[in-house]
């Protein structure tokens, strides 16, 4: 999970057969809001399920996640924004950055506990350059 600016803000580590939507409650509750909570969540048609909306529509969350043709069938279409949707690509890019650190991509870590270990390590990584980006123009 990211902000709107593509900060990692939380994740978790199941098994690899494990859908990805199943985790969803689990990571947003790892996340606690300071302010307010998130106007809408975006998600791709992964997450596309009756209990993911149900968990936002219960919290005063707009999902915008496109549905799965088959859903369209049974439930009709819903209003989406594909203007919104299009702030999904944070999520992608953070997610690209990720793999860029080497460990995670190729997943060294055999065991869940040590990959989310490094996981987090390159959340941390990512906090701190944030904080203090390069400046390449100032004299060395």
């Amino acid at each position: 999970m990211t902000c709107g600016n593509g900060v990692p803000l939380a994740a978790t580590v199941t098994a690899g057969q494990a859908h990805e939507s199943k985790s969803f409650e689990d990571v947003m509750a790892a996340v606690r809001p300071r302010r307010r909570r998130p106007t809408w969540v975006l998600g791709d048609k992964g997450y596309s399920y009756p209990r993911v909306r149900e968990w936002c529509e219960r919290r005063g969350i707009w999902d915008v996640i496109p549905q799965r043709s088959d859903q369209v069938e049974r439930e009709g279409r819903r209003v989406f924004s594909r203007a919104i949707y299009r702030g999904r690509n944070v999520v992608e890019r953070c997610v690209g950055w990720l793999k860029h650190n080497h460990r995670l991509g190729t997943r060294y870590e055999k065991l869940a506990v040590h990959y989310l270990a490094m996981l987090k390590l390159a959340f941390i990584s990512r906090y701190l350059r944030l904080l203090e980006p390069s400046d390449t123009t100032q004299a060395r």
